[in-house]
């Protein structure tokens, strides 16, 4: 790693007789230096999506299924906004909500690699002497500025000067190692293509930042502290190690992601095995371009980064091919297919209507069974019975967007005041049946696996008063029930009466558990706040079933629900 070798290098430059190096003040140059580089980039970055708005993701979305227009689009998006990560989870959205495919996002990934050399050439004109100068340009900007624009632009200038300040800062702390034997022989060893593409990768992952890598690295090369060679394997390293970057951020993400993450990573490892050989022969080309050292390795970065993307861009789909079998489909469970909806009766409005209030029952049934063991699950289940709750999700999602889909094509019909209302009404039920279900896979679930994870125990008698509790929100879910599906008046207004019965108990519990915490139990603390916290959701789950009942009675005689 380039700075864990410098810090070993000056921690021996410390123990030497001439005392020449002052240890502290290069390695904390050094660190500081990092730190001012990488604020300002992040300044920058942030100044630059501020600045360009909501404009790239248009151009982004916009793409054609032509390679070259990706990759094109991809290098343009991430020249502006200075961030590679950025352009590819704009990307991975647009791959999920079936805008772009996971081809036509190979070619803007591979263009995104091209854009983040920028950077390299930017930090290469060395305009040291004017960072703090545009440190306190920007900060005038900002402080005078009321308009937002101008302000990011005050951000931007001001974060510019803090790169520039800190590659300053890094220098002038590297600069006394130009006479230091042991550093000379350690930057000598990084002429060796592997020892320095590893210094280079592994520095990289560990910052989480390919251009903190370049911006020590060209440090050293405008103290004349690297050769060209080593500068470039080093570069080569950054691409690997941002690409262990790319997998890290994909870790638990969903596999379009995962995906883009293994293109980023694919391309950047191939190129790099590409020009391992060819070091010698890119130190030449850039040589004969002429520039200081810095700039060389800029130009290093650039054509291996612009040539990579020429050679590749015509594999688009055999890397797309090829990340895919990396990282394939998850299988998904059997989804619930829907019994009662027929297409064939949306033209005849009232009877697809008592076909979606058919298919309505199936999934109140559904939400029902998970409703009814939940409780039990989470006072005292085990963590299998629980994941099985959680499962039973899926088919209640399944059933909600069929049924949602189907009146969703019915609404398109030619409806009366009464279908209209109807439709409505099926439509606020099935939204609230799937709020249910949302409630107890994603709290109450989560609260039973929380009691497992802390080892609670909850006493008999406070779970005697939630399973009460509980018996009173199933049976006020059976009258909704019947109330919507039958379209039963009298269900639904005892429904709507349970009220003050399940306010009255909801505060004896809550008295119930105020009284536990002067109790000199052991988790006296978590066991309160898990318990409170199912009598919360289960209050939640009456409020959707009475606004459920609700949908049977008419207009005209509802209260507030």
């Amino acid at each position: 790693m380039i700075l864990g070798s410098l810090v070993v290098g000056l921690a021996e430059a410390a123990t030497t007789s001439d005392g020449s190096i002052d240890t502290f003040v290069v390695v904390t140059g050094l660190f500081g230096g990092l730190a001012l580089f990488l604020m300002g980039m992040d300044r920058m970055t942030s100044s630059l999506r501020v600045i360009a708005g909501d404009k790239m993701r248009t151009v982004l979305g916009r793409l054609t299924a032509n390679r070259f227009a990706a990759a094109g689009t991809g290098a343009g998006v991430t020249a502006i906004i200075q961030s590679s990560s950025v352009t590819t989870v704009l990307v991975v959205g647009f791959i999920s909500a079936g805008l772009m495919t996971l081809q036509q996002s190979v070619g803007v990934i591979m263009g995104a690699n091209v854009g983040t050399t920028i950077t390299a050439q930017i930090i290469a004109f060395n305009v040291s002497r004017y960072a703090l100068g545009l440190v306190g340009l920007g900060w005038v900007i900002r402080y005078i500025s009321k308009n937002e624009q101008r302000r990011a632009q005050g951000s931007l200038v001001l974060g510019l000067g803090l790169v520039f300040f800190g590659m300053s800062v890094m220098g002038d702390a590297m600069r006394p190692l130009s006479q230091y034997e042991p550093f000379q022989d350690w930057m000598a060893g990084m002429s060796n293509p592997l020892s320095g593409i590893i210094a280079g990768a592994l520095f990289t992952a560990v910052v989480q930042s390919s251009s903190a890598t370049t911006g020590v690295v060209l440090a050293l090369a405008f103290e004349g502290l690297i050769t060209i060679e080593a500068g470039i394997a080093l570069i080569l390293g950054a691409n690997v190690g941002t690409s262990v970057t790319a997998q890290l951020a994909a870790i638990g993400k969903p596999t379009d992601a995962q995906r883009a993450a293994w293109v980023h990573t694919v391309f950047n490892v191939l190129g790099v095995l590409i020009w391992v050989p060819l070091i010698g022969v890119l130190a030449g080309w850039v040589e004969s371009i002429g520039g200081g050292l810095a700039r060389q390795i800029a130009n290093a970065h650039t054509i291996f980064n612009v040539a990579n993307t020429l050679i590749f861009i015509g594999f688009t789909r055999q890397l797309a091919d090829l990340v895919t079998r990396i990282v394939p489909d998850k299988p998904e469970p059997p989804a619930v297919m829907p019994k009662y909806l027929d297409l064939g009766l949306i033209r005849t409005p009232s009877l697809a209507l008592d076909r979606a209030r058919l298919e309505l029952l199936r999934l109140s049934q559904r939400v029902r069974e998970m409703l009814g063991e939940s409780i039990p699950a989470v006072l005292s289940g085990t963590n299998s019975d629980l994941i099985t709750i959680e499962a039973m999700d899926e088919g209640v999602d399944s059933l909600y967007a069929s049924i949602v889909g189907y009146l969703g094509q019915l609404s398109k019909q030619e409806l009366g005041s009464k279908d209209s209302d109807e439709l409505f009404q099926l439509m606020e039920a099935t939204n609230n049946l799937e709020a249910i279900g949302d409630i107890v896979e994603t709290n109450l679930v989560q609260l039973g696996l929380s009691r497992i994870e802390n080892e609670l125990t909850i006493s008999a008698k406070t779970q005697k008063l939630i399973e009460r509790f509980h018996v009173q929100i199933m049976d006020a879910y059976e009258l909704a029930m019947l109330a919507v599906t039958q379209k039963n008046e009298d269900a639904a207004n005892r429904c709507a009466a349970m009220k003050s019965t399940i306010n009255t108990m909801a505060r004896k519990a809550d008295a119930h558990e105020a009284g536990r915490l002067v109790v000199d139990e052991p988790s006296r603390i978590a066991n309160y706040a898990f318990e409170t916290d199912v009598i919360l959701h289960l209050k939640r789950v009456y409020w959707f079933t009475r606004r459920t009942a609700r949908v049977a009675v008419p207009v005209a005689e509802r209260t507030d629900a």
